[in-house]
């Protein structure tokens, strides 16, 4: 299995690691079945993320997705947040072994399950916005 330096980098050296204390919205993903659960913590400002700070269980995939997509969001608009996928997380590392692609799926989760408790927390019914959250197909099989 092959990592790319950038996976190396974001595992040894992960950006935005910890917690928010008075985050806008909190979202927890994974299981432990599966043995990858990432907590995200997002700050907002007039619909920008102004913070962002995760803590992720699990292998050092999951370690380098999470703080990979915490990158690409960070004073990024929501929509912008809503629009990263898990293939953008996947290429900003330089690509995955495709049997720890499901770390990048639960990354894009992470951050919408985010937003998702924003808009809970606004009193906005988030589903129309967010969108359903799956969790990872590979936590089923």
């Amino acid at each position: 299995m092959l990592y790319s330096d950038k996976v190396f980098d974001h595992f040894s050296n992960p950006r935005n690691v910890g917690e928010i204390e008075d985050a806008d919205g909190v979202g927890e993903v994974g299981n432990a079945k599966c043995g990858d659960i990432m907590k995200m913590y997002i700050k907002v400002d007039a619909g920008i993320i102004t913070d962002v700070k995760f803590k992720t269980f699990g292998c050092g995939a999951a370690v380098a997705t999470s703080s990979m997509a915490t990158e690409l969001i960070k004073g990024k608009s929501i929509d912008d947040a809503l629009k990263l996928t898990n293939k953008a997380v996947v290429e900003a590392l330089d690509g995955l072994p495709a049997v720890k692609l499901h770390c990048s799926v639960l990354a894009e989760q992470a951050i919408k399950s985010a937003l998702a408790d924003y808009y809970t927390r606004q009193g906005i019914d988030p589903l129309p916005i967010v969108g359903e959250i799956k969790e990872c197909d590979h936590c089923h099989e």
